[in-house]
């Protein structure tokens, strides 16, 4: 179990630390910047490379709206959740305070938003509450589908980590102009703690939105796409 926590820990802090690190590092420069198809691509590749790297110790979640999401599937043991959560919640604060760390030794450097997540005013394009309720829920929804259909028996071997890491690209091409982005709540919670905006007061919709939608893709799956082996 040591190493599960471990595994989940250290992905997660890669997620934070390289999805997030490139929206504050990366993405503002006019000449420069990787814009929001680089921060899409870059939180995909996080996924991609610490699935393969540490997928085989903890079943690679980093996220524990995906370690619910399994739960209800019955592809992950309930007894395991909480311990996964703590792993992944401290791996993302972990990552926002190295990043922070990293960014503020700019001069002039101030946090703003840093990378959180939001609506209304915090929203990137002004989208409201229940824009961004139904679009966590819905993009949560279908990375569950994405990720147990991937990992199902009568899925290719092998090709899993390439599928969920598109779908989180996907996912964020798609959303970063209404929320910045979530469907993972540790990810929402290791940045909104060094924000400087009201992100820690809309941290709660970042939490609701993904395990609602991770359980209703999860019986998705269970109920009207999987087989009997899966």
């Amino acid at each position: 179990m040591t190493k599960k926590l471990a595994a989940e820990l250290f992905g997660t802090f890669w997620l934070v630390f390289g999805g997030c690190g490139s929206a504050v590092l990366a993405a503002g420069y006019p000449e420069l910047g990787i814009g929001f198809a680089g921060v899409s691509l870059a939180f995909g590749l996080t996924v991609v490379t610490m699935a393969y790297a540490v997928g085989g110790i903890s079943g690679g979640h980093f996220n524990p709206a995906v370690s619910l999401g399994l739960a209800v599937a019955n592809r992950f043991e309930w007894k395991e959740l909480v311990p996964y959560w703590i792993a992944q919640v401290v791996g993302a604060i972990a990552a926002g305070a190295a990043l922070y760390a990293i960014a503020s030794g700019k001069a002039g450097f101030e946090a703003g938003g840093f990378a959180s997540n939001g609506f209304g005013e915090l929203s990137p394009g002004g989208y409201s509450m229940h824009a961004a309720l139904l679009i966590e829920v819905i993009l949560t929804a279908g990375f569950l589908i994405v990720i147990i259909g991937s990992t199902s028996k009568s899925a290719p071997a092998g090709f899993a980590p390439l599928a969920i890491g598109l779908a989180l690209t996907l996912i964020h091409l798609v959303s970063i102009p209404v929320t910045n982005t979530s469907v993972n709540p540790a990810r929402s919670t290791g940045v909104a703690l060094f924000a400087e905006t009201g992100a820690m007061g809309q941290l709660w919709l970042f939490w609701v939105a993904p395990l609602v939608g991770a359980a209703v893709g999860a019986l998705i799956w269970r109920f009207l796409l999987g087989s009997s082996e899966d």
